[in-house]
């Protein structure tokens, strides 16, 4: 449960935080931590639950029959992104569909609701 609640955080950040800036000269300028923002603790949904299909053990002689858990909740992060794309079209009902960039940051997100 861990993995998946990780790889989901995980995926979440890097479609609402994680922007990647590169000067004239191709440097990538969010290279640290203080530039390059992923997701904390304050981060993770105030209501979020994770569970696993029941009856589903590894067949497999694995360490505490363990199954390898990454990519598939890292890519359930583009829920995120959708829910507030439909956030930012539900504003105007006249206009279903308005461009929201990846990542939607604070600052697309208020850009995307100006346009709307």
């Amino acid at each position: 449960i861990g993995q998946v609640e990780g790889g989901f955080v995980q995926g979440m950040g890097w479609v609402t935080t994680e922007e990647l800036v590169w000067n004239a000269q191709g440097r990538l300028l969010t290279d640290t931590g203080a530039t390059y923002k992923i997701p904390t603790v304050a981060d993770i949904p105030h209501d979020f639950r994770v569970q696993l299909l029941p009856h589903t053990d590894n067949a497999v002689d694995t360490v505490f029959r363990s199954k390898a858990v990454g990519e598939p909740p890292f890519m359930l992060g583009i829920a995120v992104w959708c829910a507030l794309q439909d956030a930012v079209a539900r504003r105007d009902d006249a206009q279903p569909h308005v461009l929201l960039e990846l990542p939607a940051t604070p600052e697309r997100v208020w850009r995307a609701l100006q346009r709307s």
